[in-house]
């Protein structure tokens, strides 16, 4: 009990207090939206859902706050072999969910199905960082370059091939160049690797799908789709109940679209939509805030870190987040193409709300250890011979 104790203590004393709070706030907003948005099939199976979650959340938040992850990231084998594996049981085990991507796993006596791409991008972050960390002085080095491009690759590949997830394999890529290009990485390589993707994004499009082509060139070519029946149809419906909703929308639980489901995937993918319609400009401006006010707070903890590893960990989940946010605002205003990524800490998704916990919850331990140990040197020098 003494242990136990010692423990709250700790987290009371140096956890990040704000960044739990913002957390809990945005999660709550979510599960108000989620119990308007699914209203008319019985909404209290997915607030349940999302209100475990959210307990299990603040749970694995003090664990991790407490857990140093430099101990974590030392074992970055492990997690690399666990994250593959698991993302790979997809493969034999994994149902489809409403987006009919092979991307959950219904796990026994959870009370929640689990997506591992979900889960394993916190793993990818602090394994990329790792490896970063270890290399830091040649990080622009071709092999080191190599082997980062290649961790990010074999983790975009599986998911591809398992799940067919498109928008979560993205978001690895994402994350991949947004550390490297904090840590240091010359520019050079971006360079390059935009010519190549200039290069070869006439080969990716027509070996793409015939759906999956229009999703992406409809955004430039108004000739797609004009009756708005076909790969548009989400989009516009989006984009309708937007404008339903105005300044100070239609009121919580009256807006006309979220009350008769015509929004598609109103509790996840589109549910900034369904926040348009019932809260106006005034709720979406709302809940963008608190997201950006995580996002700001993940930045603010890495800037004061004064350990490389660290700040690039709290540099990736700030990004993963970002990134996911632009996403997912970008296909409910039909700028971006709808690749089914959801809305952090808002939209339905038990796995989505306890992995963004678990990274906050990383993000929080770095917080309590803001300095470097005083033993330690980001590179050792060579012992005298």
């Amino acid at each position: 009990m003494r242990k136990i104790g010692r423990a709250i203590g700790d987290f009371l004393k140096g956890a990040d207090m704000v960044l739990l709070l913002l957390c809990i706030v945005t999660t709550i907003f979510g599960i108000v939206i989620i119990s308007s948005a699914t209203e008319s099939e019985g909404s209290a199976r997915y607030v349940m859902v999302q209100s475990v979650a959210l307990v299990l959340g603040i749970l694995i938040y003090v664990v991790l706050t407490l857990v140093d992850v430099d101990i974590i990231a030392e074992r970055r084998e492990i997690l690399l072999i666990f994250s593959l594996l698991f993302i790979g049981c997809l493969k034999f085990w994994g149902i489809s969910g409403e987006t009919g991507n092979r991307s959950w796993l219904d796990i026994p006596l959870l009370p929640m199905n689990v997506q591992p791409g979900e889960v394993c991008k916190i793993f990818f972050i602090i394994i990329l960082a790792k490896s970063m960390s270890v290399s830091q002085n040649r990080l622009s080095s071709p092999i080191t370059i190599s082997k980062l491009g290649l961790l990010t690759a074999v983790f975009f590949l599986e998911i591809v091939y398992v799940s067919s997830d498109a928008g979560v394999a993205l978001l690895y890529v994402l994350i991949f160049v947004i550390m490297a290009f904090v840590g240091g990485v010359n520019i050079i390589w971006f360079l390059m690797a935009g010519g190549a993707l200039v290069i070869g994004a006439p080969i990716l499009l027509a070996l793409m799908r015939e759906d999956q082509y229009n999703r992406i060139m409809m955004i430039f070519d108004p000739s797609i789709d004009p009756t708005g029946q076909g790969v548009r149809w989400q989009t516009n419906l989006s984009l309708q109940a937007i404008t339903n909703g105005g300044l100070a929308g239609q009121g919580l639980y009256n807006g006309t679209m979220v009350r008769s489901s015509s929004i598609p995937a109103q509790h996840t993918d589109f549910i900034f939509s369904a926040i348009a319609e019932e809260l106006g400009i005034l709720g979406c401006v709302a809940v963008l805030l608190l997201l950006t006010a995580i996002v700001v707070r993940c930045l603010h903890v890495g800037v004061k870190s004064g350990n490389f590893m660290n700040r690039i960990i709290c540099v990736g989940i700030a990004g993963m987040l970002l990134f996911q946010i632009i996403i997912n605002v970008g296909m409910c205003l039909g700028v971006l193409p709808v690749i089914g990524l959801t809305l952090p800490f808002v939209s339905y998704g038990g796995t989505s709300v306890f992995t963004m916990f678990m990274a906050m919850g990383i993000v929080s331990g770095i917080h309590m250890r803001p300095a470097p140990d005083a033993n330690a040197r980001y590179i050792r020098p060579r012992s005298a011979a």
